[in-house]
């Protein structure tokens, strides 16, 4: 059976495997810019997991727990109701999924859904994508979106069983990021 809870401060730890997962590393590239060639990238991004505020604190997530163990994990937040321009300094490899993004104005934007792959096949996903809804209709917006990778064929298939429909693609920007994707998917659903 899946359980749900609020993440807290303390999970920052797997809250920083489950953005990196389901990103394909895309996390731990950037933090490895961000902290240069003597810094550590993980320290980095659990240091963002763990703050406060940002899209990627642990007040914007949630965890499914099989048997008392985390297997799982949903971040997300509300969208802009009207997104401002992307900043022209936005490094390129970052300007599609902002693009994909403000196609969703409004929305409540599940950034992050991954599960541990000792325990995938047991419903987290499903579970996930549930709370995301129900997060969604508690604050009083009417539709999720999410980005997926091209090659995320699982996930694909569990958001399109789920009734998210695919609004729009853009190429993935991959500069010295090795990725295997070559497109980001928006979905949306109403509910």
């Amino acid at each position: 059976m899946v359980a749900m809870r609020q993440a807290v401060a303390a999970d920052a730890e797997h809250l920083v495997r489950f953005i990196n997962m389901a990103a394909d590393d895309l996390p731990l590239h950037f933090w490895k810019r961000s902290v240069g060639p003597e810094g550590d990238p993980w320290a980095y991004g659990h240091e963002r997991a763990a703050r406060e505020t940002g899209g990627f604190s642990y007040r914007n997530a949630w965890l499914a727990e099989v048997d008392g163990a985390v297997a799982a994990c949903l971040l997300g937040y509300p969208a802009e109701d009207a997104p401002a321009p992307i900043d022209p300094d936005t490094p390129p490899i970052f300007m599609p999924l902002l693009e994909l993004e403000a196609l969703a104005p409004g929305s409540w934007y599940l950034n992050v859904l991954a599960t541990y792959a000792a325990f995938r096949g047991r419903g987290c996903g499903s579970a996930l994508l549930a709370k995301a809804e129900e997060v969604t209709r508690g604050i009083g917006r009417r539709t999720v979106s999410l980005i997926a990778a091209d090659t995320h064929l699982d996930a694909l298939r569990l958001y399109q069983a789920k009734g998210y429909r695919e609004v729009a693609r853009r190429p993935v920007v991959k500069d010295d990021w090795a990725v295997a994707a070559d497109e980001w998917i928006l979905f949306v659903k109403e509910i």
